[in-house]
């Protein structure tokens, strides 16, 4: 039987290998187009005087980042016989240079719906990327050299982002269109480094059919004994971070810094502090084990929120300021490169685009429903208890994390790795049931989601000075749309209906099997 390596074998093992390295290194380009939506686009829009109404109606094109899953199982079955995922990079790469060209091209006299259209194109071109990227490093790396490489890749992939914000400085002096040509061209290395990229030691059967594509990676996960457990694990762990990092900008704002001050903290000490502390995640990942480090950085992460109170009673005080950000950023990447490594070990390698892609979009409906419930936290009790408040939001992410890695595990348990087997749960469901259970998964989802739009609508009234909290004039604004950003709360709900549709049917399939005859 072969002997575990030791952890300083490990280390130096992932350190000097060709795999890490890449993985590294393509997680440049992979945060770069995501830096560009989120802070060029909007800073050019602002620059060419777009009214800030518009420039938040063309922030929505950035929505293929958080429906990525649906087109990844294409990424999983049409794999090209020479590169499989590394031709998929290629092609997200290469769409993201001519997008990125046509934005230099156009940027002397931009109209609102060409930035609109190119902003879609880019984030469609950089997600495609990412699915695949995220699909190759699930495939490729080794056990030993997943720790490293997941914290590198995330160091790597917010380095990558950063530059989004250093285009800002030099866009306006050096010219738009030389800025857009230089950012296009920079992801040309980065199409050499992927041609040259390894394949994996023994590449994954892709599926044969489309279907299997689709629907297996579901089921697959849902045969997890506790797949339900596991999800709500994803979706917690980071809440209570996700709730303080939605509204620390506007807190510093408001509380009197000036704009150099949080742009230091923030642009600087705290983008370090979290390429530092993800890469410390990662690799603390390999010698202190999965499990131990999540515990760890799970607490760190709830007890850093204290830094912000600190600073409340502190009032305008750099140092505490500079101190309270970069504790905060440096667990909070400690924890998410604990979390990379759990989601790697997670996501079965035949699948690895599509579940990869699945559980990454449910972290990150942490981070998206953290920023309405926070602003509404704030306006109610104000920003010292807020900040009190979200200490014991991190209670049930640890709670979830209790359930499958107890405390005094330094691993997670086998169970949940990819090899173990399936179990069935009672008697085989028929082709009709399992369609009825969807459909009935799909109406109920589809309710919530419209009655968690219409109350988060009628709390934004109740701010604004409506008296009394009223679901029924919310609901009826949702259905009569008046900007074309509206048709967001009136499309939304049903798409989500479908989603969590099909992942009732897939979690009844996975637990209870389908009668074939």
């Amino acid at each position: 039987m072969p002997t575990q390596p030791t952890t300083r074998e490990a280390l130096r093992k992932a350190f000097t290998s060709w795999r890490t390295g890449v993985v590294a290194l393509l997680a440049f380009p992979s945060g770069l187009p995501l830096g560009i939506v989120l802070y060029t686009v909007p800073y050019w829009m602002q620059q060419e005087g777009i009214d800030i109404k518009t420039i938040g109606l063309v922030s929505a094109a950035q929505i293929p980042y958080a429906f990525k899953f649906v087109w990844s199982p294409i990424i999983d079955r049409f794999a090209p016989a020479w590169g499989r995922k590394r031709a998929w990079i290629l092609v997200g790469q290469a769409m993201l240079v001519a997008s990125l060209a046509a934005f230099a091209a156009s940027s002397g006299h931009p109209t609102v719906p060409l930035v609109a259209l190119l902003t879609l194109v880019v984030s469609f071109a950089s997600a495609t990327q990412d699915i695949a990227y995220d699909a190759y490093t699930v495939e490729v790396l080794r056990p030993e050299e997943r720790g490293v490489a997941v914290g590198a890749r995330n160091a790597l992939a917010r380095a990558g982002m950063f530059v989004g914000r250093v285009v800002n400085t030099f866009g306006p002096k050096l010219g738009w269109a030389p800025t857009f040509a230089a950012i296009a061209a920079s992801f040309l290395p980065f199409g050499v480094a992927t041609v040259k990229a390894p394949e994996p030691d023994v590449p994954p059967a892709p599926p044969r059919t489309l279907r299997q594509a689709i629907w297996e990676p579901f089921v697959g996960f849902f045969r997890h004994a506790r797949a339900l457990e596991i999800a709500a694990f994803l979706f917690l762990y980071k809440f209570a971070d996700n709730l303080v990092t939605a509204l620390v900008s506007p807190f510093l704002g408001q509380l009197g810094f000036d704009p150099v001050d949080i742009g230091i903290a923030q642009g600087t000490i705290g983008i370090v502090a979290t390429i530092g502390g993800t890469f410390l995640g990662g690799i603390l990942c390999t010698s202190w084990g999965v499990g131990r480090a999540l515990w760890i950085f799970g607490l760190l992460q709830a007890v850093s929120n204290l830094g912000y109170v600190a600073i409340v009673d502190a009032g305008v005080n750099r140092p505490v300021m500079y101190a309270a950000v970069a504790f905060e950023a440096a667990t909070s990447g400690m924890g998410t490169g604990a979390f990379g490594v759990l989601l790697l070990r997670l996501t079965q390698r035949r699948f690895s685009a599509t579940q990869y892609a699945l559980f990454s979009s449910i972290f990150a409906l942490g981070r998206t429903f953290a920023g309405p419930p926070a602003g509404a936290l704030v306006d109610a009790i104000g920003w010292r208890d807020f900040f009190l408040l979200t200490v014991p939001c991190a209670i049930p992410g640890l709670l979830m994390l209790q359930r499958f890695v107890p405390w005094r595990s330094r691993e997670i348990p086998a169970a949940l790795d990819e090899e173990a087997p399936p179990a069935a749960h009672g008697t085989p469901a028929t082709l009709g049931g399992l369609a009825a259970r969807g459909l009935g998964g799909a109406l109920a989802g589809t309710a919530l989601a419209y009655l968690a739009s219409a109350l988060l609508a009628a709390l934004k009234a109740m701010r604004g000075g409506q008296a009394g909290l009223d679901l029924g004039a919310a609901l009826i604004r949702m259905f009569h749309p008046v900007r074309a950003v509206d048709w967001v709360d009136v499309v939304g709900p049903p798409v989500a209906g479908v989603v969590i549709g099909f992942a009732v049917a897939a979690y009844v399939a996975a637990r209870r099997g389908i009668r074939t005859a």
